[in-house]
């Protein structure tokens, strides 16, 4: 079975200009402004799709911010960037305080020449009019195929995500220490029909840490879950400051002799945490118990490289290559344990 090519890339977050898109008015010149009904439905409604929102606007960030705490709507912007820089270099810090690729934002602004400037830099986002702004949900990037559990609380995991950063800056000991203060607790678990939607989506999203960057449909995934010759394992973690949700995603094909990794990835929430090595531990595990060798494709992007790094300090060596595609293989010597600092559960 193929991986599916997916054409549309949804968009993952949409930064908003402010004066006279958010809001009607110049909050500097006019102070009393008031807050546009039809956006604030749109980004309602984005939000409960696992959209994201933050703000790329030349203001007084104090006073920006202040506003917006009146009216309500703070507390669905992650990052905002509100200062008097070029937007092309907010949205740069946006994408990478969210940790996402720039060619996955959208930008809404009243100002042509600010559309035009961020499209002149980055090509790939979607530059969209205010005066368009009621018939975003509406445009094909903004409607992801299926709104899962873990996306319509995105931007709660998101939150908790920056609270974990702010205690890591505010610790003192070595960053083993403060992982082993999150106290997280891993599972790895078979997929169930229930984790279908999430695995598609995490497939979609994921491309730093997606060892193929192959995406696959809720169809082909069921058709793996329910194959004799697969294991589809998905994997979850929590700790002290709440859940990241399903954020990892594992498919092997299994042969009498040989077991191939077809598919490696986790969500890029995560990539500080080392899970993608405790997913990568537990298939060499598993295959060194049942006497085959464990071997895994890799296909390099501009993104994945992490991928890569995470299969040789593994022990995985390079042993040949079909269309594209890497072939590595385990050595068969050192089997990785847990880390202390994480506890994880494995379900048969």
């Amino acid at each position: 079975m193929t991986a599916t090519v997916i054409s549309v890339k949804t968009v993952k977050c949409v930064v908003w200009d402010l004066d006279n898109t958010v809001w009607d008015g110049v909050l500097l010149e006019d102070g009393d402004v008031t807050l546009r009904p039809e956006v604030v439905e749109v980004i309602r409604t984005l939000d409960e799709r696992g959209i994201l929102h933050s703000i790329a606007s030349r203001n007084d960030h104090d006073a920006a911010m202040a506003k917006l705490q009146e009216l309500g709507i703070a507390e669905y912007f992650l990052h905002p960037q509100i200062n008097w820089g070029s937007k092309a270099q907010s949205l740069t810090a946006v994408a990478e305080a969210i940790n996402i690729g720039v060619d996955t934002l959208a930008f809404v602004d009243d100002q042509p020449f600010e559309r035009d400037e961020v499209g002149f830099v980055h090509a790939d986002v979607l530059c969209v009019d205010a005066a368009d702004a009621a018939g975003i949900p509406d445009l094909p990037r903004m409607r992801p195929r299926f709104v899962t559990s873990d996306s319509r609380e995105r931007r709660h995991l998101y939150r908790a995500d920056a609270r974990r950063a702010q205690a890591q800056a505010d610790h003192h000991g070595t960053d083993e220490q403060f992982l082993a203060s999150l106290g997280m607790r891993m599972t790895i678990t078979p997929a169930q029909e229930r984790d279908l939607q999430r695995a598609e989506e995490l497939t979609v999203r994921t491309n730093q840490l997606n060892a193929t960057g192959y995406t696959y449909s809720y169809e082909e995934l069921d058709a793996f879950r329910r194959s004799p010759g697969h294991d589809l394992l998905v994997a979850g973690l929590e700790d002290r400051y709440g859940t990241y949700g399903r954020i990892g995603l594992s498919l092997v094909e299994r042969g009498s002799d040989v077991w191939t990794v077809k598919l490696l990835l986790m969500s890029c929430r995560v990539m500080s945490r080392g899970v993608g090595s405790v997913l990568l531990g537990h298939l060499i595990r598993t295959a060194h118990e049942a006497g085959v060798r464990l071997r895994a494709e890799f296909v390099p992007t501009s993104r994945n490289r992490a991928m890569y790094v995470t299969y040789k300090f593994a022990g995985f060596r390079e042993v040949g290559q079909r269309d594209g595609v890497n072939v590595l293989e385990h050595d068969g010597g050192r089997l990785p344990e847990f880390p202390p600092y994480m506890d994880v559960t494995v379900e048969r």
